[in-house]
């Protein structure tokens, strides 16, 4: 097996452009797996914080320049766009809740959704439904007989004790507040359209993606940095560098299946005692910890992924070290809290 984690990647990311280009490096076996479906591919919601470096990942993998790679969104950064567009990604502007907008879209048998709404859903919870519900129905049915990988998220699961393992795919899914619920609505809306259809579906159960501008890792080396204390209640994490997860995601479209099938994606569990020992250890700076560590957490049992698409993980020790070497270079934050340690469902 390939690994994307050596030679010139070995040092840490001094600049968004080396950044961007290790989120973005496909290994052999992404290579291979879009070799081996052919056609054109579409990501739909791909002006997020992950939708960028997948779409043009997905670009450096395929050779072959008549497949076309095309990422749709509203794209109210046109920076990004840009960018996208010079690595030869073609762009679409759309309001993916609008059916007619949908409905105007090329056809692509491969398809990656990627559109949702997690923050200020309290505030907004129609919003969220429209976004994560109502846009998935027009989606579903516009590309009903493509091969699909529907990003959904880990709080479908809920919180679960720690003793249990993590979440597996075939739990019972509890949701906790509406973002969790719309999710879990989400995931049925496509598993609905693949059944009448017949479509190969993926659902892609994403637990805290970690670029160094955002993610669990950069939250808890601001803290260790700034000796903030650490709040243990929510003990237990899982996560994953956000290049294994783009990886991942595209790699998963071979493995979408009739009937859907669901995965846990995302690195082993790991205490947050650990990760933050790690991070000060790398910072030279003793962590703060305030609280006893709870018994449940939002974790994932990854014994499937690790069955169906086995892979090398960037190593925590590596993450934490960058993300140290990143804040102190005054390297760029996003200001997307992950919100991990939220025990109420409320974003």
């Amino acid at each position: 097996m390939s690994s994307p984690h050596n030679g010139a990647f070995n040092s840490a990311p001094t600049s968004e452009a080396s950044l961007e280009a290790r989120l973005a490096a496909p290994d052999i076996e992404t290579i291979d797996a879009l070799e081996s479906l052919g056609g054109d591919i579409v990501i739909l919601g791909a002006g997020g914080k992950m939708g960028p470096s997948l779409a043009t990942m997905a670009r450096r993998a395929i050779a072959d320049r008549a497949r076309r790679v095309i990422a749709v969104s509203r794209f109210t950064d046109a920076q990004t766009a840009a960018a996208l567009s010079a690595q030869g990604v073609e762009i679409l502007r759309a309001d993916l809740s609008d059916p007619r907008a949908m409905a105007e879209l090329p056809y692509a048998t491969n398809v990656v959704w990627m559109a949702g709404q997690k923050f200020g859903t309290t505030g907004d919870p129609v919003g969220t439904w429209t976004q994560n519900v109502v846009a998935s129905v027009h989606a579903a049915e516009r590309f009903a007989g493509a091969r699909s990988v529907c990003f959904s998220t880990g709080n479908v699961y809920g919180r679960t004790r720690i003793a249990n393992g993590g979440s597996q795919e075939g739990d019972p899914l509890v949701p906790d507040g509406e973002y969790a619920a719309s999710c879990v609505g989400r995931e049925r809306v496509f598993e609905s359209v693949a059944r009448r259809t017949g479509s190969p579906l993926l659902l892609y159960r994403l637990f805290y993606a970690c670029d160094l501008r955002y993610g669990v890792v950069t939250e808890l080396a601001l803290k260790v940095l700034q000796q903030q204390p650490i709040d243990l209640r929510t003990a237990w994490v899982n996560m994953i560098w956000q290049g294994d997860a783009n990886r991942l995601a595209l790699r998963s479209l071979v493995t979408a299946n009739t009937p859907a099938l669901a995965l846990n994606v995302t690195g082993p569990m790991v205490r947050v005692r650990e990760v933050a020992e790690c991070l000060g250890k790398h910072a030279g700076v003793a962590p703060l910890f305030e609280h006893d560590e709870g018994a449940e957490s939002l974790v994932a049992n990854v014994t499937r992924l690790d069955e169906q698409l086995p892979h090398t993980p960037l190593p925590l020790d590596t993450l934490c070290a960058w993300a140290v070497s990143w804040i102190r270079n005054d390297g760029r934050l996003l200001n997307k809290p992950t919100k991990f340690e939220v025990r109420d469902g409320q974003f």
